[in-house]
Order: C-alpha cells, then structure tokens, then sequence
C-alpha cells in the first residue's frame, strides 16, 4: 500500500495524468522544486533553487558551497527524504547536480542527477 500518493502531467498527453506514489512522487516533487527559479512562485519568494540565476555566473568554490547549501535547505524542506551528498559540477550549458537521496520511510536509496542546462533553460 502506498505512502504518499499523487498526480503527475509531465510527459502525457493533454487532459491526463499519472498516478505516481511513494519515491516517484517525492522524487517529482523535489524535481518541480528545482524547476522553479527563488521568487518566481507567487506569494511564496523563498519558494525555488537559486541555481537558474547562478549558471550564468563563474564556477567558484564560493558559488558551489552558496548552490550546496540551497539544496540542502531544499531537501530539508521535505520530511519525506533525506539527502546523504551533494555533488555539484559546472559543465559548457550549465551546472550539473547529483544526489544520494534516501526516502525516509522506505528507505530507498536513488542517485538523482539533474542538469540544469543555461542555453535551452531547462532541467535535464
């Protein structure tokens, strides 16, 4: 029986959804948190990554240690999982983010690796 349950658009067609449940749904969640530049969510300026405004900075140790510590108040923000490392990387298009995610009541282990590409403004 499912933990957590919930709803997906991404990837379907119009008017549809999926189910998705347990560390599919928190992994999604956690995806759509990236997906969101900090202060674009309206009524909640905390809300999102500091990430999109930094891909387009230099790749300092200041700026790494200043995108580690976002996502780490990131995935603090969500009970339901806990982040056990944080790799980030710069690349040509952008920066690259790998995490070792355990979900809290299940367990699981996943390694998430997200890229967040500067030229088609979109997370990979």
């Amino acid at each position: 029986m499912a933990l957590y349950k919930g709803f997906s658009t991404k990837n379907v067609g119009i008017n549809h959804t999926v189910r998705l449940t347990d560390a599919d749904l928190i992994k999604q969640d956690l995806i759509n948190h990236f997906n969101i530049r900090k202060g674009e969510k309206l009524m909640n300026p905390d809300y999102g990554t500091i990430i999109w405004d930094s891909i387009f900075e230099p790749f300092t140790e200041q700026l790494k240690n200043q995108i580690i510590d976002d996502v780490t108040k990131i995935a603090k923000s969500d009970p339901r999982l806990v982040v056990e490392s944080i790799m980030v990387d710069s690349y040509d298009n952008g920066l690259i983010l790998e995490l070792r995610l355990v979900y809290a009541n299940t367990n699981e282990v996943e390694n998430l690796r997200l890229v967040f590409d500067k030229t088609a403004s979109t997370l990979r």
